[in-house]
């Protein structure tokens, strides 16, 4: 029996999206799993997978359409199936009498293929394209998904065996553009340039908003000698892969501070407090399509030169605007770095569900007391911005003595 595809609610709070692209055309077989459609949101580029395998009978929504939420985008069924009476309750015209043409089953294991030839392998359109990137072939990777199917955690599992960096899946095709500058010239007035709201600007503004409004915030503030984070490194980046900023360092610390004072890695719910096992750690990244903060899982666990891996990823992701929706949630805090173009200190907005974001400041010299002599000493400024509701004032202080610690003996950043 035909099926209608809907979209799914591909953002916490979204009411519609932009399907960009079709990854399986009209008459196609496909399996449980098949990435059939690419959603983009404000912020991510989102397969569809299908939840069972079957043929899609019919496109509904051509590429670049704006679809709300719950809307049907394609017809599902088998091959040969009579859908007018299903496009008429739609209001869409029906298909025209045809001969069915052919179609093959859809792939119900990675099994042999004509005699004499080899098995055919199945893979999802993206886990082949990040292979392709990757330089690894079909046959060395084993498939977890429906019936052997290779899927995307199947990839990047092999690429980390491999020990190459995960690729970054190709941008989806180009959307309807946002609106242009108007110049404005009004009677008796200043003239000026309007610059209408893009959505991924709206949708900043909507979820900033809601948490100045919602969450109750409260700062801690301490600074942190750096010389000996400064020194290692430079040690580091003389045999690191990747090149480590001091913003990796940082990141790295927020784990172990995280690590050591347990008790904070948590979020607020309306039901609960949920404690989290692993670290994981937005990264506030300012891009040309605006400010996204991507999630680096299990923190805890990766090396300085893997964080900076990681970071670089996202930034070249947030820049093309190619971020997954998986890669912007999760974590219990973030970490928002503006010590670049020199700002002393400030504040940060919490970004929902974290329960902290940390703003960090420019590393300046300037006057220090060291076991109970003056010098100067590399000064780090710190801010964390913290949800009362999940986080007390001794808790948020304690674990900002954890992080100090683990910045002024930095040692335990690569330990």
């Amino acid at each position: 029996m035909a099926t209608l595809l809907r979209v799914p609610e591909v953002a916490t709070g979204s009411t519609e999206a932009v399907l960009s692209e079709w990854l399986v055309p009209e008459n196609e077989a496909f399996d449980a799993g098949t990435a059939l459609a690419v959603l983009e949101t404000d912020k991510a580029a989102v397969e569809v997978e299908a939840e069972a395998g079957a043929i899609v009978l019919r496109q509904l929504v051509g590429r670049g359409a704006t679809v709300e939420v719950g809307s049907p985008i394609a017809v599902l069924g088998a091959a040969g199936e009579d859908v007018s009476a299903l496009l008429a309750e739609l209001g869409g015209p029906a298909p025209q009498a045809a001969e069915p043409e052919p179609v093959a089953a859809a792939p119900g294991s990675n099994g042999a293929g004509p005699s004499g030839s080899a098995p055919r392998i199945f893979a999802s359109p993206l886990a082949r394209k990040l292979l392709k990137e990757a330089g690894i072939g079909l046959a060395e990777v084993t498939g977890t998904g429906p019936n052997g199917r290779i899927v995307r955690k199947d990839v990047e599992a092999a690429i980390a065996r491999a020990g190459t960096p995960v690729p970054v899946a190709p941008a989806p095709a180009p959307v309807v553009p946002e609106p242009a500058p108007a110049r404005r010239e009004p009677e008796g007035g200043a003239s000026y340039t309007e610059l209408p709201h893009s959505r991924i600007r709206r949708a900043i503004a909507s979820r900033l908003t809601t948490s100045k409004q919602t969450v109750p915030h409260f700062t801690v503030r301490r600074s942190a000698r750096i010389d000996a984070l400064l020194a290692l490194r430079e040690q580091l980046n003389e045999v690191s892969p990747a090149r480590i900023s001091v913003n990796d360092l940082i990141i790295r610390a927020v784990a172990v501070a995280h690590t050591d004072v347990p008790d904070a890695n948590v979020i607020w719910t309306d039901d609960a407090l949920r404690k989290y096992d692993s670290v994981d750690v937005g990264v506030a990244i300012a891009s040309e399509k605006g400010l996204v903060t991507p999630v680096l899982r299990g923190v805890e666990k990766l090396s300085p030169s893997g964080v900076s891996a990681q970071v670089k990823a996202f930034a070249a992701q947030a820049g093309e605007g190619r971020l997954n929706q998986r890669d912007l949630e999760g974590g219990t805090i973030a970490v928002s770095n503006l010590g670049m173009y020199g700002v002393d200190d400030f504040t940060a907005i919490i970004n929902p569900p974290h329960a902290a974001i940390l703003a960090v400041g420019a590393g300046k010299p300037g006057p220090a007391v060291v076991d109970g002599e003056l010098t100067v000493a590399t000064q780090l400024s710190l801010v964390l911005s913290v949800d009362h509701r999940a986080v007390d004032g001794a808790l948020a202080a304690q674990w900002m003595a954890a992080l100090v610690e683990a910045l002024e003996r930095p040692l335990r950043l690569v330990a």
